[in-house]
């Protein structure tokens, strides 16, 4: 490596900078963690000396699939390694194989690669970096195990890494009570070009929600707040947008079925982004009964399509209103009271359309822009540049 003087942010000074990113699920796993590192290494390509990505070798919801051990996607080499045990904690020891010529190995999400390269790094001796992404708090289940886990194996692996970056206030607030020196806060950047102003010109009573077909969303409540709206004006629709997870699209058929939402309801599983884009210019408005979220990148998304968004007030869900004022939360275990929220968001929008232009502007805070030189900046001080 190459060590240049300190000055400013320019892409030569990692020109003989080796990195490797080092995440458990990649594309074409669908989801806001792999989004994430896809467009972060995307605006890393070219920059770097060399740049990687090691990943698992099957896919969660497909694990009798294996997947090419070298791939090359969006121009980056991609590495695939097998794993064994729960998708909770892959266990995959071939990663360390795949991180011997790395100057600096950026890890994302708190998991069996946080915790092994940590325990390993006096033998590999690699530069270390980490990104949250929620850690493993996403949900009430186990707080006693997991406040023991975070104390215990997660301080002492957090002492083996240069920084670590949290992409949410919950998740500085978490990590400075074991690793106060090493955290800050990078929020996650957001592709704003990819939907920017996609949203219905005109306020239509039409709702998406965008993410993957798993339990955690609570699709079912979504439907069951649109049967209520449907009940006194059917103009109300929903959009589901999304992938299978553990979630088939039959089974989302069936949950609108049970519920006589036919004709309410329409789910888009793997659709391509132009194709999303033609279906948010039906939309008004953006929900999500998601019981947690690591940042919440498709409500960003959905803000910078000029959608208003409803939500769940989980706690990202809860950190992003604070920055958006436009953002409506309610508990959707309330059906009723949820649909409520939604015909208040509508009559305000309604009374001032120019609403979804706000929308589009309080969405342009979470640029790439901003983040990639706060992560630029990490780097450098991790690699002593």
């Amino acid at each position: 490596m190459n060590v240049h003087a300190k000055g400013p942010l320019v892409a030569q000074d990692f020109e003989n900078v080796s990195l490797v990113h080092v995440v458990r699920q990649y594309t074409p796993m669908v989801g806001g963690l792999e989004d994430f590192v896809r467009q972060l290494v995307s605006h890393q390509k070219g920059r770097f000396g060399s740049l990687k990505v090691v990943t698992l070798d099957r896919l969660f919801i497909q694990p009798d699939e294996t997947l090419p051990a070298k791939d090359t996607v969006d121009g980056v080499e991609v590495l695939r390694i097998p794993y064994r045990g729960s998708t909770r904690y892959p266990v995959a020891p071939g990663v360390f194989a795949k991180i011997r010529d790395a100057d600096l190995v950026h890890v994302h999400a708190i998991d069996f690669f946080f915790d092994a390269l940590a325990w390993t790094r006096p033998f590999h001796r690699r530069r270390l970096v980490a990104t949250t992404h929620g850690g493993f708090f996403h949900t009430d289940a186990f707080q006693g195990v997991k406040k023991l886990w975070l104390n215990g194996v997660t301080r002492l692996s957090a002492s083996q890494y240069r920084a670590i970056a949290c992409c949410s206030d919950n998740d500085l607030e978490m990590f400075r009570s074991i690793a106060p020196s090493r955290v800050r806060l990078i929020e996650n950047g957001v592709n704003l070009e990819k939907f920017e102003g996609a949203a219905a010109v005109e306020p239509r009573k039409r709702i998406v929600t965008i993410g993957r077909f798993s339990k955690n969303k609570r699709l079912e409540r979504l439907l069951d707040v649109l049967q209520k709206l449907r009940s006194s004006d059917a103009e109300w629709c929903l959009e589901i947008i999304g992938g299978p997870s553990d979630l088939s699209v039959e089974d989302l058929e069936g949950l609108i079925a049970a519920r006589g939402l036919q004709e309410g309801a329409t789910v888009h599983a793997r659709i391509p982004d132009e194709k999303v884009r033609d279906v948010l210019s039906t939309c008004s408005f953006f929900a999500s009964a998601s019981e947690y979220e690591g940042f919440g990148i498709a409500m960003i998304e959905g803000l910078s399509a000029g959608l208003i968004p409803v939500v769940e007030p989980n706690v990202a869900f809860q950190g992003l209103a604070r920055k958006h004022e436009l953002v409506h939360l309610t508990d959707f275990t309330d059906p009723k009271g949820a649909a409520d929220t939604l015909l208040q968001a509508w009559s305000e929008l309604e009374a001032r359309p120019a609403m979804r232009m706000d929308a589009i502007a309080s969405a342009r805070q979470h640029s790439w822009q901003t983040t990639i030189r706060q992560y630029d900046t990490l780097y450098r001080e991790a690699l002593d540049i």
